[in-house]
């Protein structure tokens, strides 16, 4: 069996105790406390119970606590999965949406997502999921916004001519009034 990884010199148990009263993150505070039963001479055992964590843990805290200090024993961010499409990509894409669809080549009128899902797998390879694409172009500032295709030969003065204008929709009607009860 090995020997304990030893602490850093220079914090000690009231310093700890007093960095996890101040502090806002509990998960840090929990470590902090565990690592000042150790500073106060207490065994590696009574540090895991007092954080409610195994052995490995408690070294794994210690090896944090020692490279970065008690920032070290805060949680970081995961950093989750890589993203399918590179800033090349990207521009590539938003170009493409800007652009709009070519009827004859595309076969389409619109984007759609699944349309474009395609268009990312035959142009890149890439496999990308309806959903994925829906977050990366939200991310890029567009919204899911599908406006009727117009026929590039549509005279707007003729659209003009038959709009229809409606009535105002609420009016009170003449002559009634609400009657008293009796």
């Amino acid at each position: 069996m090995g020997s304990p990884v030893s602490l850093r010199d220079d914090f000690g148990a009231a310093g700890l105790r007093l960095l996890a009263r101040r502090t806002k993150d509990a998960n840090q505070g929990r470590r902090l406390l565990a690592l000042a039963a150790i500073y106060d001479g207490g065994s590696r055992g009574d540090a895991a119970r007092i954080g409610s964590v195994g052995l490995q843990t408690i070294r794994d805290w210690v090896l944090r606590f020692n490279a970065a200090g008690p920032d070290g024993l805060v949680d970081g961010k995961a950093p989750g999965n890589s993203p399918k499409l590179n800033d090349a990509q990207r521009r590539s894409l938003a170009r493409t949406v800007e652009s709009g669809p070519i009827p004859s080549v595309h076969g389409i009128v619109r984007w759609r997502l699944i349309d474009l899902a395609h268009w990312v797998r035959e142009e890149f390879g890439i496999s990308i999921a309806k959903q994925t694409l829906s977050r990366e172009l939200r991310a890029m500032g567009f919204r899911k916004l599908s406006a009727r295709p117009r026929h590039h030969a549509q005279n707007e003065h003729a659209v003009e001519a038959f709009k229809k204008s409606s009535p105002p929709l609420w009016r009170r009607s003449r002559g009634t009034r609400p009657r008293a009860r009796g």
